[in-house]
């Protein structure tokens, strides 16, 4: 599979669950390795617990990673921190391929001077949102953070209590006027499907005021096309 140079001065690269061609996605180990590199972003998904708190994982449930049928907001924190991650494919003796704390990843973004952009998995309650967007406060690195959702609610939910923070709403459906109307009066940006996209439509959202982030583009041919268009931001799994 081609791998795409990730020092494009026009486009701003974001690592798909860390840096998840070299270590299991979604781990300290990913970040790190992310981090460690020339991008502009780390990009995670943030599921809330059975008892309130915030782990990072991309499945609702654990049987991909951990051969385990948990499902994440079924379960308590302490349960799902102990689960063995695989790392390609195999069960390893390593301690750090484990689910990761919220705190621990915004931590790595920080340190490494790298965009945090956390998807909020699922539709999550106001009180959970304000709890995150809190934590990320506290570790001075809110004003780094990008959040992004399928779930729209969650972003106006965001849009109220964190008025400033940098929002993308995900999409893989196509793009309406409707779904821009709504992003326009939010101020939100748009994280589409990479396939879904245009020169016209990126046009368009430039028009509106609005950053044009993609996922999940692995492939060389398309990452220049993409940049051809026009497009910020592009999130890929592959990248040199």
């Amino acid at each position: 599979m081609d791998t795409i140079h990730c020092n494009f001065n026009d486009v701003k690269m974001i690592a798909h669950r860390g840096l998840s061609g070299i270590e299991t996605e979604n781990t300290m180990p990913a970040f790190v390795a992310a981090a460690n590199r020339s991008y502009y972003g780390i990009e995670t998904d943030v599921h809330v617990t059975r008892d309130g708190r915030f782990i990072l994982h991309h499945d609702d449930s654990a049987t991909r990673l951990a051969d385990s049928d948990l499902i994440l907001e079924e379960t308590d924190y302490d349960t799902l921190r102990a689960l063995p991650l695989k790392w390609q494919g195999e069960y390893t003796t390593r301690p750090d391929l484990r689910m990761p704390s919220l705190s621990e990843y915004i931590t790595v973004c920080k340190t490494y001077g790298k965009k945090a952009v956390l998807e909020l998995k699922n539709r999550i309650q106001p009180d959970k949102i304000r709890e995150i967007t809190e934590i990320i406060r506290d570790l001075g690195h809110l004003e780094d953070t990008i959040f992004i959702s399928f779930y729209m609610e969650n972003l106006i939910d965001l849009r109220g209590i964190a008025p400033d923070a940098v929002a993308q709403f995900l999409t893989s459906n196509p793009i309406t006027d409707e779904m821009l109307g709504t992003m326009k009066t939010y101020r939100l940006d748009m994280d589409a499907k990479y396939t879904l996209l245009t020169r016209e439509l990126v046009d368009k959202m430039h028009g509106l005021g609005m950053t044009v982030n993609c996922w999940t583009c692995d492939g060389k041919e398309a990452a220049e096309a993409l940049r051809a268009m026009g497009v910020d931001q592009i999130t890929s799994n592959i990248l040199e």
